[in-house]
């Protein structure tokens, strides 16, 4: 008798919101893991590409598929994933309010933009990146190897834009768990493909480009099955997909800027690429290889800062300001923790990570070099991921979006013009990040103060 009377207290009400309700800091990780878990596996996509194609093809393959075709990819997917974010954000906010009127025509809203945006990236990827690799000054060697993998990537842009706004929207009633899960089944499915086209068929780089998005394609499929299947408020139903000026308004309000925010990150990237391509083949692989070890850390990361937007998304729509604050302390100080591990991670394992992408001995010493060049100072980037992340939960993206491209994209490309040529090394290259990164945190640490104080968050 008292067994059923305790279980009785301990029973949630129906519609009880664990995100909005529960304990901040044990709801961030419970949220956080899944979409950690399944970051590592989006992550996993390109980064067997590499070493697959690093192994079987060798280092001008490595640099095809690592170098500057995955900087535009980045460019070209990062700024439709901001878009989408936009969505998550909008619906998040809806979901913590119990409008289910409003989720339900701001989802069918949102899949209607990712089936118009997939076109529409596809048709610029496809006719327009292999000239983009030109103005990068790829290296000859790898420019051919580059510009094929680039378009037929731009053919699995559909399923890329299905599967991102898909996923968005389930995060943003808190699923974290079946995004993740979609996920894994497409990144082992890349890596079968990736053996069987390129290791077994010997396909090249277009092996692993086919295998790329053969794998999204299934992501993209499990996750519109779960988006129709389920009974929730956000159910999908295909024929209700169309564009609703109102909820069109309201997301791309946020996720254009949110999107412009990430293809500046992309963008000022793109132009430190062409720096390092002017270095030659082996330093443009051992930049790769850095690239591939150094989206763990952006992935720790990123994924704790989604994990906030959605939890200050909700919060912040429910009208709960207390625990939007506190969401955003507990979450720096998560961030702090996982920057030192993977710093100390990053400069003691550094020559052993980079081994398994090549066995090009000066590949691994200059990659390993450019690793401990950076690690120290990655601490310097969490004000940025956490006050953006919670100032887009909150709806607010314009600012944050000049802030970075005036701090990020401005002040590197005026490093690239002035120091680079001067100091013609790989270390000056380097220091573009860190410079940046401390400018950027502390302009978002005096807007972060403003706006709390115009919110009434203070």
């Amino acid at each position: 008798m008292a067994s059923v009377k305790m279980a009785e207290q301990n029973r949630k009400p129906d519609n009880y919101n664990a995100i909005t309700e529960g304990v901040i800091w044990k709801q961030l990780l419970l949220f956080f893991f899944p979409l950690l878990l399944g970051t590592f596996f989006q992550t996993l996509y390109n980064t067997v590409d590499a070493v697959i194609v690093g192994r079987f093809v060798g280092t001008e393959g490595l640099s095809a598929v690592g170098g500057a075709a995955a900087t535009l990819i980045n460019l070209f997917v990062g700024f439709f994933v901001g878009v989408s974010s936009g969505a998550t954000v909008v619906i998040a906010q809806y979901y913590g309010a119990k409008r289910a009127d409003d989720v339900e025509r701001a989802v069918h809203t949102a899949m209607a933009l990712a089936l118009a945006g997939g076109v529409i990236l596809t048709l610029i990827c496809f006719f327009l990146g292999p000239e983009a690799l030109v103005w990068m000054n790829t290296p000859e060697d790898t420019l051919a190897d580059s510009g094929l993998y680039l378009r037929i990537f731009a053919l699995g842009m559909i399923p890329n834009m299905i599967y991102n706004m898909g996923s968005g929207v389930l995060r943003a009633a808190g699923d974290s768990r079946h995004p993740t899960v979609y996920l894994i089944a497409g990144a082992l499915t890349n890596t079968v493909l990736d053996l069987l086209f390129v290791a077994v068929f010997h396909q090249g780089v277009a092996g692993a480009a086919i295998a790329t998005i053969l794998s999204q394609l299934v992501s993209a499929v499990l996750t519109v099955i779960r988006l129709c299947r389920t009974e929730d408020v956000y159910r999908l139903n295909l024929r209700r997909i169309r564009f609703d000026r109102v909820y069109l308004a309201k997301i791309v309000g946020i996720g254009i800027p949110a999107g412009l925010r990430s293809s500046m990150y992309t963008f000022s990237n793109i132009v430190i690429q062409a720096a390092v391509n002017g270095f030659g083949t082996t330093t443009v692989a051992a930049w790769a290889v850095w690239g591939k070890l150094d989206s763990m850390y952006w992935m720790l990361l990123s994924s704790l800062g989604t994990a906030l937007t959605t939890f200050v998304g909700q919060n912040y729509g429910a009208g709960k300001s207390t625990r939007v604050r506190r969401s955003v302390k507990e979450t720096a100080v998560i961030s702090l923790l996982l920057t030192v591990f993977f710093t100390v991670l990053i400069w003691t394992l550094a020559e052993p990570m980079y081994s398994i992408f090549t066995p090009d001995a000066q590949v691994i010493r200059e990659g390993a070099h450019m690793s401990r060049c950076l690690a120290p100072y990655y601490w310097t980037y969490i004000t940025i991921e956490v006050l953006s992340a919670a100032l887009i939960g909150m709806g607010d993206a314009l600012i944050p979006t000049v802030i970075t491209v005036l701090g990020v994209c401005v002040l590197r490309i005026i490093w690239n013009v002035t120091a680079v040529p001067y100091f013609h090394t790989i270390e000056t290259v380097i220091w573009n990040y860190p410079i940046t990164w401390s400018v950027t945190s502390t302009a978002f640490l005096i807007y972060y103060r403003i706006f709390k104080k115009k919110r009434h968050l203070a």
